[in-house]
């Protein structure tokens, strides 16, 4: 099985549970590696962070610039994007949780955690995944394909947590409302937090994303 390149971080030898991290446009897997210390997960989890790194391609709405990205972005707004992308990426996470799943982590405790961009993937991927997961956390993201998704039964009660900043320039906070809304419309009881940030993570999103990590993986 032929993966995307990506970093791995593991709290303990034998883990036994895995966090799928995706990063945002333009950046790559090393853009969250520093907070993964400032969670201070207690010894007693034994955790693989996986965070992978997005192939480059050229994005519409930033002139055709080649940059790392999970798909491309043809205007501004929840829909404008190049679904055929997104879908091609929610079939590459995928294929890293199916090899968690072969390396003996139950899939049940792997997790999905996405900062914009890869947000809207984490999404698509762990709804449409065929074995029960650990839950999706949405930092600062939205849901391009949230009109379309077909959630597979097996995460049909799947955890979900959405945190986002009120002073996004990017992804306004109405889009992160829009999210609650869809997922709820799919039936999903999703929690929501904000903060008083911009496009990014704060220290007190830090501690929240530590402790819900901490009450979802068992």
């Amino acid at each position: 099985m032929e993966l995307l390149p990506a970093i791995e971080i593991e709290s303990q030898s034998n883990a036994t549970a895995s966090v799928i991290w995706l990063h945002g446009l333009g950046a790559d897997g090393h853009d969250f590696e520093p907070i993964i210390p400032e969670l201070k997960l207690p010894d007693s989890m034994a955790v693989r962070f996986i965070l992978p790194h997005a192939p480059t391609k050229p994005i519409t709405i930033n002139g055709g610039v080649v940059m790392p990205a999970w798909f491309d972005i043809l205007e501004h707004g929840e829909r404008h994007i190049d679904v055929a992308q997104l879908l091609a990426s929610t079939a590459e996470i995928h294929k890293f949780i199916d090899r968690e799943v072969e390396r003996g982590i139950a899939s049940e405790q792997i997790l999905l955690v996405g900062f914009s961009q890869g947000g809207a993937v984490c999404l698509q991927a762990g709804l449409t995944y065929d074995k029960p997961l650990a839950g999706i956390l949405g930092l600062s993201t939205f849901f391009p394909t949230a009109e379309a998704v077909v959630p597979h039964p097996a995460n049909a009660s799947l955890p979900i947590q959405i945190f986002h900043g009120t002073l996004d320039p990017l992804l306004p906070e109405w889009m992160a409302e829009n999210t609650i809304k869809y997922l709820k419309k799919l039936g999903y009881t999703p929690g929501y937090k904000t903060y008083p940030m911009p496009h990014s993570v704060c220290t007190e999103e830090i501690a929240d994303i530590s402790d819900w990590l901490q009450k979802t993986l068992i």
